[in-house]
């Protein structure tokens, strides 16, 4: 079993390489990734699309995929539920407000996008987890209900901002960033998504330990000696500036979270740091598939959502199919 998961390791790092090569090279302007490295080209278009097209999405791709997976694995674990997902805590739903919002009052600038996101994700999570304090604060329903009441409050607000946005201009913005994308990022905006989660995603790496014990009952893991009602809502803030950061950028990217981890647990048998990671792995490898189709199926640019949601969710039926349970 273990030479098993390294061939799978080993496997999933050379996809991930030939992905990223192929992320590197293949679009609508085909660039010799070979000749840029040996500098042979001199075409100053070409460095261009290598290093403000291609460089950036591809990196964002691997990172994001990675980072969505991971938390998607964290968030099952600790919930001890195989459909719950970084939005779990209304995450997703409070960042999409909050974009809205900065597109209808903002003027859909990039900063005024970003910043409405990332604090109306932060908003959503601060929200969910001040609603389960007191004596149900460590009650795994409580987080859920929570949960699913802030996501219908940001879903309602939502609701309300496409309604008074310019239906010629601004409706189509929220729209369009709903459906998220890596067709604008910079190195810059990649930048930025590393400064906001990647601190956080160490620490959540840190918190492995814990986390792989609150896989057990509640009782045993407090036994083990977590105390849940600290640690489970520090690991939910820490998810969600992971995720908040990364979707302010790309907009709301769908099922990675979702499926790189019950893929992981398929093929490892297993639910720990080894299993996590090969889930980045496989969630790395997604968005990558995703965004090089993204780029390639037709002359207009699709946006990623839409085919991790494509992906996604036949992967999800068959394993439903498969085992007869999630």
């Amino acid at each position: 079993m273990e030479k098993k998961r390294k061939n799978i390791g080993v496997f999933l790092l050379i996809l991930t390489l030939v992905l990223v090569v192929i992320s590197l090279e293949v679009g609508k302007y085909n660039v010799s990734l070979t000749r840029i490295i040996f500098g042979q080209i001199t075409d100053s278009l070409d460095y261009k699309v290598f290093f403000q097209l291609r460089l950036p999405r591809t990196l964002m791709a691997l990172y994001a995929g990675f980072s969505l997976a991971l938390v998607g694995a964290f968030m099952q674990t600790i919930f001890k539920n195989p459909l719950a997902s970084p939005d779990i805590m209304g995450v997703s739903s409070g960042a999409s407000a909050g974009a809205a919002l900065g597109i209808i009052l903002g003027g859909g600038g990039f900063l005024t996008v970003t910043s409405g996101a990332l604090i109306g994700a932060l908003l959503a999570i601060s929200l969910a987890v001040y609603l389960t304090r007191g004596r149900f604060s460590r009650q795994l329903a409580s987080f859920v209900v929570a949960g699913v009441a802030v996501n219908a409050l940001a879903q309602s607000i939502l609701m309300l901002m496409k309604l008074l946005a310019d239906p010629e201009n601004q409706l189509s913005s929220i729209e369009f960033w709903l459906m998220g994308g890596l067709g604008n990022v910079t190195l810059d905006k990649v930048f930025l998504g590393l400064v906001g989660s990647l601190p956080a995603l160490i620490l959540l790496l840190f918190l492995g330990r814990q986390v792989g014990i609150m896989a057990l009952s509640d009782g045993e893991a407090e036994a083990l000696g977590v105390n849940l009602k600290v640690v489970r809502p520090i690991i939910l803030f820490l998810s969600a500036l992971v995720v908040a950061s990364l979707i302010s950028i790309t907009g709301i990217i769908s099922f990675i979270g979702l499926v790189a981890p019950h893929l992981a647990r398929l093929w490892l048998k297993t639910n720990n740091r080894k299993t996590w990671i090969v889930a980045g792995l496989i969630g790395a490898n997604l968005l990558l598939i995703s965004d090089i189709l993204a780029r390639t199926l037709t002359y207009a640019e699709i946006p990623v959502s839409i085919l991790t949601s494509l992906i996604g969710a036949p992967i999800l039926i068959l394993l439903m199919r498969g085992n007869g349970k999630l």
